[in-house]
């Protein structure tokens, strides 16, 4: 978890005028590390509950999209054939995400999203600046129990929250649903008196070791 420390001049800011940035990837495989490439992006950049920006492309892996991937995405070698590629669409990215300090990187299992978008800097020479990250997974794993959800897939949390676009395995639509997720995530975070970025991470981290004790290591 990256906890940045507040430095004496700056004030905690609250969680309602927080720019947090959602995003969601589509990949041809399950990781960078073997050779898998993004297929498409979604972003929704939202402050005080409401959407402010738009970020969507479908990118060119330079391979062919495995039949399985097609099927479970519906996109198609013909779809991202036009489309820039990973190294020509992440100044673009970068742009939208904003600087480090005012942004805050939202995504549903954060780490599969960020290794990809990490790796793709990395080959194209680019530095991954030192966003926070918030992982709604590990978010929804503190305030949900076992017996509201059976586990924290973002499908599962969508039905649970009845959000108005469910997950389709289409990047901005799951981009939406983890929006939607995020919020009623924060609403809960009310009764905790955590109010401000910096009470959420702190939540988070305080909470981890006993909820580690309470809660099975699949969950």
């Amino acid at each position: 978890m990256n906890v940045r420390k507040i430095l004496p001049d700056e004030v905690e800011r609250s969680l309602s005028q927080t720019t947090f940035v959602v995003l969601d990837l589509e990949t041809t495989g399950a990781s960078p590390k073997v050779g898998a490439g993004i297929t498409e992006i979604g972003a929704l950049k939202v402050r005080g509950g409401e959407i402010i920006g738009i970020f969507q492309s479908f990118i060119n892996p330079q391979e062919s999209i495995p039949s399985f991937i097609t099927t479970l995405t519906g996109i198609t070698d013909a779809m991202v054939s036009g489309a820039p590629t990973i190294g020509e669409a992440l100044p673009t990215l970068f742009e939208f995400l904003g600087h480090e300090k005012d942004t805050v990187i939202v995504a549903h299992n954060a780490p599969f999203d960020l290794g990809f978008l990490k790796a793709a800097s990395s080959t194209h020479d680019y530095s991954w600046p030192p966003y926070q990250v918030l992982d709604t997974v590990k978010l929804a794993r503190h305030l949900l129990t076992r017996d509201e959800v059976s586990d924290c897939r973002l499908s599962t949390l969508a039905k649970f929250f009845d959000t108005p676009i469910q997950p389709s395995h289409r990047a901005l639509d799951d981009a939406h649903s983890t929006v939607a997720v995020l919020h009623a995530l924060i609403e809960r975070l009310g009764s905790f008196e955590v109010d401000t970025l910096e009470k959420l991470f702190a939540f988070i981290a305080d909470k981890k070791k006993r909820l580690r004790e309470k809660l099975p290591q699949e969950f």
